[in-house]
């Protein structure tokens, strides 16, 4: 083959390597799979079920994809909550509620141990302490069967967890005096004689244990109990069947009042 040839298919081969190699560079090497978002969802509900970004949606319209509830509507939704018992009457609502920043921290639930062995482990995420916390609360049922109220899906910080507490609960007491009745006096009475009105959106924040023992001996413990007069201190005169000197909480917040009152009781009072 002649030399000139033999040159002008080296250089056709050399421009074929320079053609391919900047095609090569041209390619942008930043494009990948677009991720797709992935949501964590309630699955207790028939009907409803709630990701963790704060909707509430039917199973129906879910992504099916992604799991995700559609972008509408409330988010953080708190639809048939009580903002003050943190209490909701829908578990999936419970949920969308609680995973607001604003009402639930991160750094708190996060040190939340998941059962009450010391062995147990702590929850993950927000989501999934509110998750379980709206699903399962002892404090939301009586003899172990039956729920309090319609509103036993609560999301709360359990009394004993890290960074709950007397102190929170009483940052939640701010402006309010916190007086001790006389035996057989009602709160309305006790606010009255300082010159203030009973508080009685602030009785819920005075009916624990955490708080009540601060105020009172409550020698002879803490007990659950039912009625209108509480929370309150059991008289040290009062019928050995009344649990003298014991201090009493109601698990029936609805039946909390200002005006309840029993002769062998002394009731704690949030006064403004």
């Amino acid at each position: 083959m002649p030399k000139s040839r033999l040159n002008l298919l080296f250089l056709f081969f050399q421009l074929l390597t320079l053609q391919f190699l900047s095609i090569i560079s041209a390619i942008r090497k930043d494009i990948g799979f677009q991720e797709t978002p992935f949501c964590k969802t309630t699955v207790q509900g028939r009907y409803l079920l709630s990701d963790d970004n704060g909707y509430v949606c039917d199973a129906v319209s879910v992504d099916p994809q992604s799991r995700c509830c559609p972008e509408k509507g409330e988010k953080f939704s708190c639809q048939g909550c009580n903002l003050l018992s943190q209490c909701c009457n829908s578990y999936e609502y419970c949920v969308s509620c609680c995973v607001n920043p604003a009402r639930t921290l991160k750094e708190q639930v996060l040190n939340v141990k998941i059962a009450k062995p010391t062995t147990a482990g702590t929850y993950g995420s927000v989501f999934d302490f509110c998750a379980g916390r709206c699903r399962h609360n002892s404090e939301s049922v009586v003899h172990e069967n039956a729920y309090l109220s319609d509103f036993h899906h609560c999301f709360s910080m359990p009394s004993n967890a890290s960074g709950a507490g007397v102190t929170q609960l009483e940052g939640r007491l701010s402006g309010i005096s916190v007086i001790i009745g006389r035996q057989g006096e009602s709160c309305d009475s006790v606010c009255k004689s300082s010159g203030q009105s009973c508080v009685l959106n602030k009785l819920i924040l005075l009916n624990q244990c955490e708080i009540i023992q601060k105020y009172m001996s409550c020698k002879g413990g803490c007990l659950a109990s039912m009625g209108a007069d509480q929370p309150a201190e059991v008289a040290d005169d009062a019928p050995s069947n009344l649990n003298p000197t014991a201090c009493l909480y109601t698990r029936i917040q609805s039946m909390l009042s200002c005006d309840g009152s029993h002769r062998h009781t002394r009731r704690l009072c949030p006064c403004a």
